[in-house]
């Protein structure tokens, strides 16, 4: 039986369904922004969202008189009430799926990042200590995989939820001087922002281009630097450059909030337009301001870092943080995988050779050299990549630049990913296609047939992109691949096994990256970090996620790792002199001073 999501709601949250009304959305504005709230919003914004309380209002002698009670309520008990409000909420998407119902759980799934996102802009302290609460409940609604389909619905979801907060730059029009002017508006009431992340919503996810619609994605991705890296919210800057969209039906559509033109800015004409953005942050911002670039497409993203590697405090994170979240995982593999004791002892085979393969390969080139010594050309032959075209090898006129390093000599070129797999025989699989049931039963039986412990990281998010999905893979593999996904997975009993699928979330590293680097006052982010990243996250594993078959930490324990990942990370640009000045030994307590905690004064 169908049942309505209004419906759902009403049952389990006690009658008090949430909705949404368009008019208490923040207007959008072209070229400008939309401020959050901040700790004393408005008690009338709280009472008109159906949260009863605000943090301010109700936690501090000025709380507002008349128009609430007056009696004191502590932070524990909003908290509290939150969570029972959102417990309600998954409690419906639980009967939902039971009952079958892939619509109505998709629907109230956008509910409830509705309803966390407006809370998260009118009391960032409630809704960060109940993130921090319930993590790996609630990180698949805050992020991945229902902030992709928060952005397809942008108009229904977002535009209802005060998302438009951030900055919203028309790349076509705008200056550098009016990058400027914009960028210190913001500064006026956020005047000590310490991390941006800028999209051109152009690869959003394995979604494709959405153009401004991708908003989402660098506010979510600011959420996790905040809760898993303590990042003050109030010093956190969300950005989507308007650069067009290449996707008609987005672009036409109705409720489609930028510019209708397509992506026809030249390289040269992106380049000068990012070289104003960049050059314009740093003017208002400051010089070692984190700068973290998310989702631009392939053509772009590789010269976009390249560019700005050395010239500012920036990395990409679909390229560098999923590299050592990757790596991470590979490195603490190794403990699970019989006969294969070191990275260089492995066949590595991608599908997908964009932003994210690439990005893998060479971090996992540059952790063979440090494991045996062996030069860049050597680590490289240890792994291979399939396109769309097929196997990369040498012989394959044409190729782009990224893909150059690892086109190996070989006999023969085989087309499809199967045939590469049967002609290398690897025994590590990692996909970023953004395909999905492209890992398929013939492919992951052979490799059960060539190697005992299979390593399969199916990493292309949203989960209805994955290459395979947990059960299939350890079905496949008789039980004994090591499998990793980008979205997460149940766990799957496996001839009488439990085994625990690992979520290789770039979460685990870049808040601690980004939280290390602004500790350490960092000048740049190097590939070093990144390592010492992947090292430091295969460091924290423990033995009862190994016995499990998992090769990440419990995602309660993130906020800790991260500090662990920032500490070695400040304590390195310190050594090296790209940054502040400090002792190794006291990295530990600059890392906590920079951490933001919930409802504090």
């Amino acid at each position: 039986m169908k049942v309505s999501a209004i419906a759902l709601l009403s049952l389990f949250t006690g009658g008090a369904a949430f909705a949404f009304s368009p008019a208490k959305s923040a207007p959008f504005m072209r070229n400008g922004f939309s401020a959050p709230a901040k700790s004393g919003t408005s008690t009338s914004a709280y009472i008109d969202h159906g949260f009863g309380s605000p943090s301010s209002p109700l936690t501090h002698p000025s709380r507002a008189k008349g128009v609430v009670p007056m009696g004191y309520v502590g932070p524990d008990v909003q908290v509290d009430a939150a969570w029972q409000r959102v417990k309600g909420m998954l409690d419906a998407i639980t009967a939902a799926k039971e009952a079958g119902d892939e619509d109505l759980e998709a629907s109230l799934s956008l509910t409830v990042y509705s309803h966390l996102q407006t809370l998260s802009s009118i009391s960032p302290s409630t809704f960060y200590s109940l993130l921090l609460a319930q993590l790996p409940l609630l990180m698949p609604f805050v992020y991945t995989p229902v902030v992709g389909a928060a952005c397809k619905d942008w108009y229904g979801t977002i535009g209802h939820t005060g998302l438009e907060t951030g900055v919203y730059i028309d790349g076509f029009e705008s200056s550098k001087s009016d990058m400027v002017r914009v960028l210190s508006t913001y500064k006026e009431s956020h005047p000590s922002v310490q991390a941006i992340v800028v999209t051109d919503g152009e690869r959003i996810l394995g979604l494709g281009d959405l153009g401004v619609h991708g908003m989402g994605i660098p506010v979510g991705k600011l959420h996790l630097y905040t809760a898993c890296g303590g990042i003050d919210p109030a010093k956190c800057l969300p950005v989507t450059m308007d650069l067009g969209c290449n996707v008609e039906a987005i672009r036409d559509a109705p409720g489609y909030m930028g510019t209708r033109r397509g992506r026809d800015l030249s390289s040269d004409e992106f380049d000068k337009v990012m070289e104003n953005f960049m050059e314009a942050a740093m003017e208002v911002f400051g010089r070692n301001t984190l700068i973290q670039f998310e989702d631009f497409g392939n053509k772009n993203a590789f010269r976009l870092l390249e560019d700005w590697r050395g010239k500012s405090t920036s990395f990409n994170d679909d390229i560098q943080g999923t590299a050592s979240v990757v790596v991470g995982g590979l490195l603490a593999s190794l403990k699970l995988t019989e006969g294969i004791d070191r990275l260089a002892d492995h066949t590595f085979v991608f599908l997908g050779a964009g932003e994210a393969g690439v990005g893998i390969a060479e971090l996992l080139a540059y952790a063979i050299q440090q494991e045996t010594g062996c030069t860049p050309a050597e680590a490289r032959k240890h792994i291979n990549l399939v396109d769309s075209k097929g196997l990369v090898t040498a012989e394959r006129e044409n190729l782009q630049h990224h893909k150059q390093p690892f086109a190996h000599q070989r006999s023969t070129s085989p087309t499809t990913f199967e045939e590469s797999v049967k002609l290398l025989n690897p025994t590590a699989i990692i996909g970023v296609s953004a395909t999905p049931n492209t890992f398929t039963e013939p492919i992951l039986a052979h490799m059960a047939a060539t190697t005992t412990n299979p390593v399969v990281f199916a990493l292309s998010n949203p989960t209805s992109q994955a290459e395979c999905t947990a059960l299939q893979a350890y079905t496949w593999t008789e039980g004994r691949c090591v499998f990793s996904s980008g979205s997460p997975f149940d766990k799957v009993v496996i001839n009488g096994v439990t085994k625990v699928p690992g979520q290789g979330n770039n979460a685990y590293v870049f808040p601690g990256i980004g939280l290390g680097a602004i500790a350490g006052g960092a000048t740049s982010v190097t590939e070093k970090d990144m390592y010492t990243a992947a090292v430091t996250l295969a460091g924290e594993v423990g033995e009862d996620r190994l016995e499990v078959g998992c090769c990440y930490p419990e995602l309660e324990r993130i906020r800790e790792v991260s500090e662990i990942i920032a500490t070695r990370i400040c304590g390195d640009v310190w050594e090296e002199g790209r940054g502040g000045e400090g002792e190794r030994e006291n990295a530990r307590e600059k890392v906590r001073e920079c951490m933001w905690t919930p409802f504090q004064e």
